[in-house]
C-alpha cells in the first residue's frame, strides 16, 4: 500500500480531515537528523524546504525556487501536487486548506515539530472558519516502522584557543539581556555556541540535541547523558551547568516556582502545553543569535587562517580536475569526493559544513543539485561545471562557490557570468550606513541582470556560523523586508552568492564569504562595507571583459593579487605557476 494511503487510512481512523508536516524538527532546524527527515519518507523529496499537506483526496508540496526542478523529477510519478511558492497565482499551504476544508472540519499537527507560534497562527486563522487544529496528531511515529533512531554520539569541548570567549562569560553576556527568570534556548547552533561545546548528531552541522534553561545564576543541559564523559560534566558544573536527561525537559519546566518568568524564541507546542499557567511566558528574540552573528577577535583571526587552508584546497582541486579531466573520467560524484579529500589534508578538518553542490551543465541549473551514483553525469572537456562546497573546521565554517568552463566558453555563457560576477562585485564594494538591512543591499547583486531582464529565485547571502551552522541568521541578503529585517553590524560573516540559471543548459553562481567591517565615520554616522575573505580564483576565460567597468576590473585584478601573495607560500612550485596562470590581471 502507498504510504499516503496508510497516512489517510491512519487519518480517518483518527478523524482527521487534513495534515500538515513540516521539514523541520523540534529545534527548527533546517539540516536534519535521519530520524527526523519525515518528508522523504512521505513523498522522496530531499530537498530542505518543503510543507506537505495530505487530504483524504490530495496531496500537495510546497517548496521554493531552489528545489523547483528537483521537486519535479523527485516527485514524478507520485499523486502528490507541487506547487512553487512565491509565485504568481501559486496559494500558500493554508490558502489552499481554506479552499479544500468545511467548516467542521480537523487539521492534523504533531505538536513535538510545530512551534507555539505556528499553531497560535494556524488556529486564529482556521477558527474563524469552524475548523479544528489538533496539535496532538502524530502518524508518522506509529507506521515508520524503519525510523532512524536519534543518534547518541559524543560531544566534546570547543578550544578557547578557537572559540576566543569562555562559556562563563558567555552565560553572563546573556544573563544581562534577559527580562525573565529563565531562558529556555531551543535552537541547537546557539547551545553549542554559548557552551563551548560541538557534537555530531546532524551531518554537516556540528550540533547535538539538547535543550539549555538559563535561570539567574545556574542553568541545566537537557541532554542524554551517554554523550557526556565525567569530565566534561564536571567542567559544565563549574560554570553552573546542571545535566538531566532529554526528555525531562518538560516535567522540569513544569516545575517552575510559581510567579516565575520564563522567555524563549522557539518553543515546540508540546512542550509549550507544559508550562503551568502561574508561570509568566514571553517569545523573543534570543539574545544569542546576535551574540554568535558578531564574530569575536579570536574567531575572526581563526576564520582568516581556515580561509587559507580552504583556499589551497581548492587550488589544488582545481588544478587537478585541469590535469585529469581528459585523461581519466571524472562524475560529478568523484569530483565533488576529491575536493573533500584535498579538505582533508588539512590541519582541524573535521568535515564539509553541507552536501556539495557538484552540478555539470544542467544540473547546474538544479539551484541545490544533490549528486548521487545514479544521477552523477561525466564531466567532459566542453560545458559549465558549478560547484558549491564548504568545510566544517575546528577554526571556522567556509562556503564558496565557482562556475568553471571545461572547454571554450560561448558568448551567451560569458555574457551571463560576468552579469553575474558584476552583481558579485557591486556588492562586494558596498559601503552602506549602519542600521542598513538585507533586503536595501540585495538588489546591488542584481541590478545588471535585472537590466537584462534576468533574475535568480533565491537570496544573495546568508550569516555563516563559526565551525557551526553553515546558515545562521539574523543577518540575511534577500529579495524582500521579510526575508532579511536584520541590521548588517561590524564582524558578521556573510556569503555574496548571485547566480543564474537557464534550465537544461547551465547554472552559474559565485559566491565568497564577506566579513562586515567599519569604514569610517562622519558628520552621516557609521559606515560598513564588506571584506572579501574566501581565496580561489574566478575563472577569467568566462569573463567578457568589455562589459567590467574599470572599477571592477580593477577590483578583480586586487582580489586574484591578494589570493595569489596569499597563498603561495602555502603551495608547491608547479602550483604557483598554474595559479599564477590563473589570476594573470585583466
Amino acid at each position: 500500500m502507498d504510504i499516503l494511503d496508510v497516512i489517510r487510512s491512519h487519518m480517518e481512523h483518527a478523524g482527521i480531515d487534513a495534515c500538515i508536516f513540516f521539514n523541520k524538527d523540534p529545534h527548527q532546524n533546517k539540516y536534519l537528523a535521519d530520524h527526523w527527515k519525515i518528508i522523504p519518507w512521505l513523498t522522496g523529496f530531499t530537498g530542505s524546504n518543503a510543507t506537505v499537506v495530505i487530504t483524504a483526496t490530495k496531496a500537495g508540496l510546497w517548496t521554493d525556487f531552489r528545489y523547483f526542478i528537483q521537486a519535479e523529477q523527485q516527485l514524478a510519478g507520485r499523486d502528490i501536487t507541487l506547487f512553487k511558492a512565491g509565485l504568481a497565482d501559486v496559494p500558500t499551504h493554508v490558502e489552499w486548506l481554506q479552499s479544500e476544508l468545511k467548516k467542521g472540519s480537523q487539521i492534523g499537527v504533531d505538536g513535538h515539530v510545530f512551534t507555539n507560534h505556528t499553531v497560535m497562527g494556524l488556529e486564529k486563522t482556521f477558527s474563524k472558519l469552524g475548523i479544528r487544529i489538533n496539535s496532538s496528531y502524530d502518524p508518522v511515529t506509529e507506521l515508520w516502522s524503519k525510523r532512524p533512531v536519534l543518534p547518541t554520539k559524543k560531544i566534546f569541548e570547543h578550544d578557547i584557543a578557537f572559540a576566543g570567549v569562555e562559556r562563563a562569560d558567555k552565560l553572563s553576556q546573556v544573563r544581562e539581556q534577559m527580562n525573565t527568570d529563565y531562558l529556555l534556548l531551543t535552537a541547537l547552533d546557539q547551545i553549542a555556541w554559548i557552551l563551548n561545546l560541538r557534537g555530531q548528531d546532524i551531518s554537516f552541522n556540528p550540533v547535538f540535541f539538547s535543550y539549555l534553561l538559563i535561570g539567574p545564576e545556574e542553568g541545566t543541559l537537557f541532554i542524554e547523558a551517554e554523550k557526556l564523559d565525567q569530565e566534561l560534566i564536571q567542567t559544565l558544573a563549574e560554570a553552573g551547568i546542571q545535566i538531566a536527561p532529554y526528555e525531562s525537559v518538560a516535567t522540569h519546566i513544569s516545575s517552575l516556582a510559581e510567579g516565575s518568568s520564563l522567555s524563549w524564541e522557539n518553543i515546540p507546542e508540546s512542550l509549550f502545553m507544559s508550562i503551568p499557567e502561574q508561570i509568566s511566558t514571553s517569545q523573543i528574540n534570543s539574545p544569542v543569535t546576535l551574540l554568535k552573528a558578531v564574530k569575536n577577535e579570536v574567531e575572526i583571526s581563526n576564520i582568516r587562517k581556515v580561509m587559507i587552508k580552504d583556499g589551497v584546497a581548492l587550488v589544488k582541486f582545481l588544478i587537478w580536475l585541469a590535469e585529469n579531466l581528459e585523461k581519466t573520467p571524472i562524475t560529478e560524484l568523484t569530483a565533488a569526493q576529491q575536493l573533500e579529500a584535498f579538505r582533508s589534508e588539512q590541519t582541524g578538518f573535521v568535515t564539509n559544513s553541507f552536501q556539495t553542490i557538484s552540478g555539470y551543465n544542467g544540473h547546474g541549473a538544479i539551484v541545490h543539485y544533490a549528486v548521487t551514483e545514479e544521477t552523477a553525469s561525466t564531466l567532459e572537456p566542453t560545458g559549465l561545471y558549478l560547484l558549491d562546497s564548504g568545510g566544517q573546521y575546528l577554526n571556522g565554517t567556509t562556503d564558496i562557490t565557482r562556475t568553471v568552463a571545461l572547454g571554450s566558453p560561448n558568448k551567451q555563457q560569458k555574457k551571463d557570468f560576468t552579469l553575474v560576477l558584476k552583481g558579485h562585485i557591486r556588492l562586494a564594494l558596498a559601503i552602506y550606513p549602519e542600521g542598513t538591512k538585507g533586503y536595501q543591499l540585495d538588489s546591488l547583486a542584481r541590478e545588471a541582470l535585472w537590466r537584462e531582464q534576468l533574475n535568480y529565485g533565491h537570496g544573495t547571502g546568508h550569516g555563516v556560523g563559526f565551525f557551526l551552522n553553515v546558515h545562521e541568521g539574523p543577518q540575511n541578503l534577500g529579495a524582500s523586508g521579510g526575508y532579511s529585517m536584520a541590521s548588517f553590524k561590524e564582524g558578521m560573516l556573510t556569503s555574496n552568492e548571485p547566480g543564474i540559471y537557464r534550465e537544461g543548459q547551465y547554472g552559474i553562481r559565485i559566491e565568497n564569504l564577506v566579513l562586515t567591517v567599519n569604514k569610517g565615520e562622519s558628520e552621516f554616522g557609521t559606515f560598513l562595507g564588506f571584506e572579501t575573505l574566501s581565496l580561489c580564483p574566478i575563472d577569467t576565460s568566462l569573463v567578457e571583459r568589455s562589459m567590467l567597468t574599470e572599477e571592477e576590473r580593477k577590483w578583480l585584478n586586487t582580489y586574484h593579487r591578494h589570493v595569489f601573495e596569499t597563498l603561495v607560500p602555502h603551495l608547491t612550485t608547479s602550483e604557483e605557476r598554474w595559479l599564477s596562470e590563473a589570476t594573470m590581471p585583466l
